[in-house]
């Protein structure tokens, strides 16, 4: 588990990120708003702990920044004081659950993990930059435009994107999309690429790179 910790006390970041590597969750520090989403965006944890006051740019304004981005990844506000009102704008900007600092960082460790659980259990969306891959509906949203794909072209979108980065072997593709039908030999792969890449052009993040005679990898630029 990765988890990026956005604070701007210093000691608290570090209070926060040793506990949770004593516990074998990477964690990542940042001390201000900008540099918090920035690094969120680049890092891609799996959750975040982020504090509602920070300089730069306040914590609702991160939350509502990712989900605007359709980045879903769950978010654990902090706030220094236990009003309603603060409680309530920071699930309205779209975090998942909140605590009220001084807090016990045992407590913390378990939010993140029931935060972490809900995700898994009902997330159906694969997200790589400004590409949203919805597997329920089987739906396409390119820079927030939705795109119709095929069913192939769709579920070799699936596959490279889960997760993006990793190179995916031919064989392996021939093997989900097509159940191992198609012949090796035939360029039914490189056709289909093609039509994913075309269909992908308005994304301003995502691109597909070809790895000659490996596979295929899908990279986000930011």
């Amino acid at each position: 588990m990765r988890v990026v910790v956005v604070d701007d006390q210093v000691r608290m970041v570090e209070l926060v990120t040793g506990y949770l590597a004593e516990r074998g969750i990477e964690a990542i520090g940042c001390f201000d708003g900008e540099s918090g989403l920035a690094t969120i965006d680049t890092e891609r944890p799996d959750a975040v702990v982020l504090d509602l006051m920070l300089p730069m740019m306040s914590g609702t304004g991160v939350c509502k920044a990712l989900r605007a981005a359709g980045n879903d990844v769950p978010i654990l506000m902090l706030t220094a004081r236990g009003e309603v009102s603060e409680r309530v704008a920071g699930l309205e900007a779209g975090a998942d659950d909140y605590l009220v600092k001084p807090f016990a960082l045992d407590e913390l460790h378990a939010r993140l993990r029931a935060i972490a659980r809900r995700r898994e259990a009902s997330d159906t969306r694969l997200v790589a930059g400004d590409v949203v891959v919805e597997t329920d509906t089987r739906r396409v949203l390119v820079g927030g435009v939705e795109v119709a794909f095929a069913r192939r072209e769709f579920d070799l979108l699936a596959t490279l994107m889960d997760p993006p980065g990793r190179v995916v072997s031919r064989q392996r593709l021939y093997d989900e999309v097509w159940d191992g039908e198609a012949d090796l030999r035939s360029n039914a792969l490189e056709v289909y690429v093609s039509r994913v890449r075309s269909h992908l052009k308005g994304s301003a993040d995502v691109s597909i790179t070809t790895m000659r005679g490996i596979g295929y990898r899908l990279d986000v630029r930011r």
